[in-house]
């Protein structure tokens, strides 16, 4: 695989970015066959290269969840139909251009978890004088994480994100939504963080995973049918799940959609997952410019970290066999050494010139570092795309 990447990329100058499609591909296919009938949404904000989001789209993806308004109005004015933000907004000149974007108001559903967000809407709606038609369409975030009861102390296992976690909490905005002019309610979210996001590694994490699912499981459909009752109509759209989800969220009948996005990369963090095939599709190749001592290979660049709690597991993962990063330097800023694994069999060895190869602990953070990325089939590049940065844009 790596051998193949080299030779693919032997006249480019590193650092660069690439894709594999073969891969790319089958595991979008895995990802839609797990969700078993499902529709699945592709989340940009794991891919950030609008042209393997409109890829995903083609191998049979339905609707993309963005992260920011403003991504999803240039999504929309690029074509894309169908665009979910995943994230309340407070950016109030783009829910002012929102207002003001006919095709972004049909084709856009902002998230909200507080009656402060509906009140930005209505701001954004009045100081553009752009009338109520067509109404604003808003997902509510619910809170999807197990909340466990320890004697007197409750322990909270997940993301902290919605203040929504009890039937009553989500029809009480709900009924707000639907008395607000302007707005008008168009389903629910539910992310299983704890779920979704973590790696099948002990016995003590696949235990809290199977009780997250069965309390979800009851009180999502407990959520929906107290909104239902309480706008008097049946949601469009009840969208659950991730990369690391897909059969437990598709599993439940009140679910009409999920979400996955870093399945289509597989970058490190997902390397201990049980439940699916690992097929990493995404690396990051960085050319060797300094031999400082046997054994050791210094690169260019390679800092790029993904977020999250700081710990190794945020770290690039070396892809080339038997060479590692080291404890005292981890990724540089400028320059990342590496060292022969002890006891690797196989290593190459690495000299100046030479081309080593990485993954990025999460998916799409990586492509925030380059302006490009070469799709590569085979042995041969067979395109070469702009990453959103490439494109100019940055969305946070």
């Amino acid at each position: 695989m790596l051998a193949r990447l080299t030779r693919a990329t032997a006249d480019l100058d590193g650092p660069l970015a690439v894709v594999d499609l073969d891969r790319f591909d089958a595991n979008a296919d895995e990802l839609l066959a797990r969700a078993g009938g499902v529709p699945v949404r592709v989340a940009s904000k794991s891919v950030r290269v609008r042209s393997l989001v409109t890829r995903a789209g083609e191998r049979g993806f339905q609707g993309v969840m963005a992260f920011s308004v403003r991504e999803a109005l240039w999504l929309v004015d690029a074509g894309v139909r169908d665009v979910l933000v995943g994230y309340p907004s407070v950016d109030r000149g783009a829910l002012a251009a929102l207002a003001r974007h006919e095709a972004g108001r049909r084709e856009i559903t902002l998230m909200v978890d507080d009656p402060a967000h509906l009140e930005l809407v209505r701001q954004a709606l009045a100081e553009t004088g752009t009338g109520d038609e067509p109404p604003v369409r808003v997902c509510l975030d619910v809170d999807a994480s197990l909340r466990v009861g320890l004697g007197l102390v409750t322990v909270h296992l997940g993301t902290r994100r919605s203040p929504l976690h009890d039937p009553p909490d989500v029809a009480s905005l709900a009924a707000r939504v639907a008395s607000t002019p302007g707005l008008a309610l168009r389903g629910l979210m539910f992310y299983e963080a704890q779920v979704a996001g973590m790696p099948d590694s002990s016995l003590a994490v696949r235990a809290v995973k199977r009780l997250s699912v069965l309390e979800l499981g009851e009180r999502r459909g407990e959520v929906v049918a107290a909104v239902r009752d309480v706008v008097g109509h049946d949601l469009e759209l009840v969208n659950s799940g991730g990369t690391g989800s897909l059969e437990t969220s598709s599993a439940d009948g009140v679910v009409t959609e999920v979400t996955a996005g870093s399945g289509l990369y597989v970058p490190g963090l997902f390397d201990e997952y049980r439940s699916f095939r690992p097929r990493p599709s995404a690396f990051f190749g960085l050319d060797v410019v300094r031999v400082p001592a046997p054994g050791w290979a210094t690169a260019f660049g390679g800092g790029y970290v993904a977020s999250g709690p700081a710990s190794r597991s945020r770290l690039p993962r070396v892809a080339t066999p038997g060479w590692s990063l080291t404890g005292r330097e981890g990724a540089g800023e400028v320059q990342t050494p590496l060292h022969r694994t002890r006891g690797a069999v196989g290593a190459p060895d690495l000299g100046v010139g030479d081309r080593v190869w990485f993954r990025h602990g999460k998916a799409g953070e990586a492509m925030e570092r380059f302006d490009r990325v070469h799709l590569v089939r085979g042995d041969e590049v067979v395109d070469v795309v702009p990453t959103y940065r490439g494109e100019g844009k940055s969305f946070g």
